[in-house]
């Protein structure tokens, strides 16, 4: 498996788009009203909008630059729009008509002709015919005016460099002030028919398909409601990402609202979902099954913070709240609050259903569910209801950390308990609804954090265990990201022991870049994926399309046979008189006055060797030549003990090589051996010679990983060396595809040649 990060198209396919396309049109708008935009045919889309202030605006947005599809995919930046004619039929329903004060606008954003930023406001109404509410609008980009009332109050339009327009939509009840509507108001705009002509309406667009590559992708709601489910996927289908999409619901925008005091709170009344988010996931739901999707509809305990009911909030003992670091926070249902299960039953119910509906096989996700810790290391156990569940006075745990006494440890033995019993709820709530599988996401370096040990009882409580759920996912984004190997590979052995699903019962989330400077994180997760493939979990899927797109993610499959190597030794002793024949690249160009320059092409040198000392006699041939009918001549790799080179010391010892310095999170450490300032990576060590020594002692506290790695069990302190010694093979291939041999006398033979050349790995 292979990655590139592209950073824009240089040469790859590419097609052409009409500009305006209605696939391409994003929404915004300020919380915490709603919206969402949808294409119901090619040249068509719907927006729907839940308002809950009179000042709520929602925008139907143009952009002129492409910034949310993969750099492969976007379109061509073009910011004059003075040779587009743009008409479309205008129906809408909920928001202010076309002819009103404060109907619909066209703001147009960008520079005039001398430079200068600035915008202009074209009324809708005066490019309009037909009705408030049906009426075909018609604007040429070359000739149009911003101004409420024409011609006296025209603004001439300059729209030769446009850096965005959208359309705004309001409540009828709209004005300048943030008092809230009586009650919430849903609105509907429907453009149909849209066309774009002109010398500028067509675009270029990338046009890259990238094969299937056996990865799975996940999506996220709170990333994507902006844009059309036909765009989202669309990337997603192109970039080579096939079978189930494992899409989180998210926790800020899918929610219904109703007012209680000064404040708005989720609510089921009128149902589970908004109107703007049940919109967009039918139609997600639909065009996932026309590309051949599978649907994974994930669900966790994570609320946003502001819309949720105080007595539903897990709490520390201290009473205060648990809240993430996302900005605004968000917060943890408690599991032992019967009011907030049952909204989250209800809200599982609602997408199962929606997926039911489209026809999709319902699987459904219970994510990441957990009792919050917050940073300070306090677990989030003490709301009322957890609290009157857990016996009425639960001991206090101020920090997780470290040994917790016997009290503390069935405290948490119960709350893990509780934790268990509301996702099983929550699981036949979904089942219920439709689903036929039902899968966890557990996350690894919280629930497993080697500092709190005894968190496990709580956040990976038994109750989960085999069969609870038909499936188990993993995710480590904090050590994936950053390569702490070790980790992960300790974690996922505790989890498997704990929970007992087999590898086989196991999917793997990779992931995850949180910023786009950290883009270079890409690959120690693209070696993440690689390890959980090799280790045969049932599938393994990206976190997440929107940073994928961001950063230019492109994954592909590499030919199998260019790696093939097969982990056996040469079968032959090597004679005394073998060739063992070391080579570098040194490119030597000499001066007019003599002076020598060297350049070397080669980090180390690569050694050639001609083993046909080593034969013998018959039986040394038969050998020699059925390994080498067994490796396809050059095509497969193997081990070669080199007679000369093979082994740090004499005898080994765990303090021979340098491998390393300690940092406090490095776990992994490669192999090498040292010739002066020259560092010969070693792959193939031989297996049980490895000995590993940490600030100068000796330890068993390690393992030795394929490709020539020691993973460590604890990470070694800042500036602590790290060391070792062992034995080691050479991988050779055969040098040519043809093997001569001959008899020389009775019982006896010879090879003419057999040469040998040392592979790279990496």
């Amino acid at each position: 498996m292979g990655h590139w990060l592209a950073s824009e198209r240089e040469g790859q396919e590419a097609g052409v788009l009409t500009r305006f396309d209605a696939a391409y049109w994003t929404v915004d708008f300020p919380r915490p009203m709603m919206a969402s935009v949808v294409t119901t045919a090619p040249d068509a889309l719907r927006v729907d909008c839940v308002f809950y202030r009179r000042d709520d605006l929602a925008g139907l947005i143009w952009a002129a630059e492409d910034r949310h599809d993969h750099p492969l995919l976007r379109y061509a930046t073009d910011r004059d729009f003075r040779g587009c004619r743009l008409s479309f039929r205008w129906r809408s329903g909920g928001v202010r008509p076309l002819d009103a004060v404060h109907g619909p606008v066209l703001t147009i954003e960008g520079r005039d002709a001398s430079g200068a930023a600035r915008a202009w406001y074209v009324r809708l109404w005066n490019y309009a015919v037909g009705s408030p509410e049906d009426a075909v609008v018609a604007i040429d980009f070359a000739d149009v005016d911003g101004g409420f009332l024409l011609p006296g109050e025209a603004d001439p339009v300059w729209a030769g460099d446009v850096d965005r327009m959208f359309v705004s939509l309001v409540p009828p009840g709209y004005d300048a002030g943030d008092a809230p509507l009586a009650a919430p108001a849903e609105g509907w705009v429907e453009l149909s028919d849209i066309r774009c002509e002109g010398p500028g309406s067509v675009l270029a667009v990338g046009d890259v398909v990238v094969p299937e590559h056996g990865l799975g992708i996940c999506s996220g709601y709170d990333d994507s409601y902006h844009l059309t489910p036909a765009r989202l996927l669309h990337n997603a289908l192109r970039l080579g990402y096939r079978g189930d999409i494992v899409h989180y619901v998210g926790m800020s925008h899918y929610f219904r609202l109703e007012r209680a005091g000064d404040g708005l709170f989720v609510s089921l009344a009128g149902g589970a979902l908004n109107v703007g988010c049940a919109a967009w996931h039918r139609d997600f739901a639909a065009r996932a099954l026309a590309l051949g999707y599978g649907v994974i509809w994930s669900l966790s305990y994570e609320l946003f913070d502001a819309h949720c009911r105080g007595d539903w909030k897990q709490r520390a003992s201290d009473g205060s709240p648990a809240l993430t670091g996302w900005v605004p926070p968000s917060t943890l249902l408690s599991p032992a609050h019967p009011g907030a299960m049952a909204y989250l039953q209800a809200v599982a119910r609602a997408f199962v259903g929606l997926g039911v509906a489209a026809g999709l096989v319902a699987r459904f996700q219970v994510g990441e569910p957990w009792w919050w810790v917050t940073p300070g290391h306090r677990i989030c156990l003490y709301d009322a209801a957890a609290k009157v569940a857990l016996g009425g006075d639960p001991v206090v745990i101020d920090d997780v950390r470290g040994e917790l006494d016997a009290a503390r440890r069935d405290l948490l033995d119960r709350a893990g308990a509780l934790l268990a019993a509301s996702t099983a709820a929550l699981v036949a709530a979904a089942r219920a609804a439709g689903a036929v599988q039902v899968l966890l996401l557990a996350y690894l370096p919280t629930i497993l954090d080697p500092a709190a040990p005894e968190v496990k009882r709580a956040n990976l409580p038994v109750g989960w265990a085999q069969p609870a759920f038909d499936v188990l996912q993993l995710e480590d984004y904090d050590w994936a990201a950053t390569g702490n190997v070790g980790a992960s590979v300790r974690a996922v052995a505790a989890a498997e022991a704990r929970l007992g699903y087999p590898v086989e019962e196991q999917q793997y989330f990779a992931g995850f870049v949180l910023r786009p400077e950290d883009r270079g994180q890409w690959s120690a997760i693209v070696a993440a994926a690689q390890r959980a493939r090799a280790r045969g979990v049932a599938g393994v899927f990206l976190w997440a399309l929107p940073q994928v797109l961001r950063d230019g993610l492109i994954w592909f499959d590499e030919e199998d046979g260019v790696e093939a190597f097969d982990d056996v030794r040469f079968p032959l002793a090597l004679g005394a008189q073998a060739e063992v024949i070391p080579e570098t690249q040194t490119t030597i160009a000499a001066g007019a006055g003599g002076a020598e320059v060297r350049g070397i092409g080669w980090a180390e040198p690569r050694t050639r060797y001609d083993v046909a000392p080593g034969v013998r006699s018959q039986e040394d041939v038969a050998v020699l030549l059925a390994f080498f009918r067994a490796r396809l001549g050059p095509a497969r790799g193997f081990r070669l003990q080199d007679p000369f080179d093979h082994a740090t010391g004499d005898p080994v010892g765990p303090l021979d090589v340098a491998l390393g310095v300690g940092d406090g999170a490095t776990t992994r450490f490669p192999l090498v051996k040292r010739y002066g300032a020259m560092v010969r990576r070693i792959t193939r060590p031989v297996a049980g010679s490895v000995r590993v020594s940490v600030g100068g002692v000796e330890t068993q506290g390690f393992t030795v990983e394929p490709g020539g790695f020691v993973l460590l069990d604890a990470a070694p302190g800042p500036g602590v060396a790290v060391a070792a010694g062992f034995g080691f093979d050479v991988p050779v291939r055969f040098a040519e595809d043809r093997l001569q041999v001959a008899r020389t006398t009775h019982g006896a033979a010879e090879a003419v040649s057999v040469p040998l050349i040392e592979l790279r790995e990496p």
